[in-house]
């Protein structure tokens, strides 16, 4: 199969056709903000799953789910062969922009559709499946990334299966309940390719139109619960108070100040979660489970930051009076992708006269799991403002459809096997 020639009436009827089916996703699940909630297993989630797995019907693909929810719409032109797997995820935070996953997944079902329908009298050597993995978010279920990391065995599927929302429902019981608790492994994987918008200002701010990722920032994530003792908000003796609720927004301020502590921008540190308990106006909370965040370019920062943590964690205990408990629960170094698939990224971006620069991924993505069992290309688009996570998430056409256009270049490359053997 050759890379598609496509001429320039040609590629703007492509580029339509992207955009209709974009948007159309785009409503599935939208908030009163103009952004989407679909978080995993939701009814919203189906609804854009039933959307994939329409088109790519009708674009002429099989579609399949495996055993975590991860969904597949094949496309075989070497029986027997293994496919190059090219996508990213539909599901959201609870209030999500519409472009974070869920472009990849429209962009990587439209370049699909471009190689089916280019003429060649050449079989390529490996075949194609576009993929939604399943809770890429882990906003519902915990932790993030669960389809793909279930895909490549980093989490046994029984344990995921297994895993709980608030509501005690298991995630086999949520994808039961909408129609896709699947069977199998999904299909082996030759090449994976993704194209996501960047998160970030770097590409916006340098007028650049393709972002060639070739590392993930370093970072280290913890839970945390905060141990007091409730009491009555109105009676208790200041002195006498074991404040949960005090600790944890003590640990809050300390992470920002860690942060701050270093020059520039080359760490960064948040807490994205508090469960309080009991929550009540009239109670002094015995209780605050947390999760903790911090990322770096640099793992020397990174490691400075975690002894800072641990300092102040001591500090907290006596200052608040209370005992926290803190668990790492993943983490992970510089992490490169293949040179030789950023090369080949910007190749294409070169022949398509689309400007380029190397990035780093400051957020994870599905693509970090999949560049550990297979050669693999991850792709940005600029971000407007670089908002993300946020209803106000907009990248714009033409930075959208030119995503659209590199990543069929570096799909039909790959599916020609010329990642093979890459390091």
């Amino acid at each position: 199969m050759s890379t598609p020639t496509i001429e320039s009436t040609t590629k703007i009827s492509a580029a339509e056709a992207f955009l209709r089916d974009f948007r159309s996703l785009s409503a599935i699940g939208e908030t009163p903000g103009h952004g989407v909630d679909r978080q995993a297993a939701t009814t919203a989630d189906a609804q854009a799953r039933i959307w994939f797995t329409s088109l790519a019907t009708q674009y002429g693909f099989r579609t399949e789910v495996d055993q975590i929810g991860n969904i597949f719409a094949l496309l075989e032109w070497t029986p027997g062969a293994p496919y190059v797997l090219v996508g990213s995820h539909l599901d959201s935070q609870p209030t999500a922009g519409k472009f974070d996953g869920a472009y990849g997944v429209a962009a990587a079902l439209h370049a699909g559709r471009r190689l089916a329908a280019s003429n060649s009298d050449d079989a390529p050597k490996y075949n194609l499946a576009i993929v939604d993995w399943f809770n890429e978010e882990g906003c519902r279920f915990a932790p993030s990334m669960m389809g793909s990391s279930v895909y490549t065995g980093k989490l046994p599927v029984e344990e995921a299966r297994a895993i709980q929302d608030k509501q005690g429902t298991t995630v086999a019981q949520a994808l039961e309940a909408i129609g896709h608790l699947g069977s199998g492994t999904g299909p082996v994987a030759a090449a994976y390719a993704e194209i996501h918008i960047e998160q970030g200002r770097s590409l916006e701010d340098s007028g650049t139109t393709i972002g060639l990722v070739h590392s993930c920032w370093a970072a280290v994530k913890y839970t945390a619960t905060v141990h007091g003792e409730q009491a009555h908000t109105g009676s208790a003796i200041i002195a006498d108070r074991k404040d949960a609720l005090l600790g944890a927004s003590m640990l809050v301020v300390l992470l920002r100040e860690i942060a701050d502590s270093f020059s520039g921008t080359v760490l960064h540190t948040s807490v994205g979660q508090l469960d309080v308990y009991p929550n009540s106006p009239v109670v002094v909370p015995s209780r605050v489970d947390l999760v903790m965040d911090l990322r770096s370019a640099d793992e020397t920062v990174l490691a400075a930051a975690q002894k800072l943590l641990q300092d102040g964690i001591s500090r907290i205990e006596k200052d608040a009076n209370v005992t926290v408990d803190v668990e790492q629960s993943h983490a992970w170094g510089i992490n490169p992708y293949q040179p030789a698939g950023v090369e080949l990224a910007r190749e294409c971006a070169e022949k398509l006269e689309l400007s380029n620069t190397p990035v780093f991924t400051l957020a994870g993505h599905d693509s970090i799991n999949m560049k550990d069992i297979v050669p693999t290309v991850m792709l940005f688009v600029p971000s407007v403002e670089g908002i993300s996570h946020n209803e106000r998430e907009y990248t714009t056409d033409g930075d959208i459809s030119a995503g659209v256009d590199i990543l069929t270049e570096v799909v039909a490359r790959l599916c020609r096997g010329e990642l093979d053997g890459a390091q």
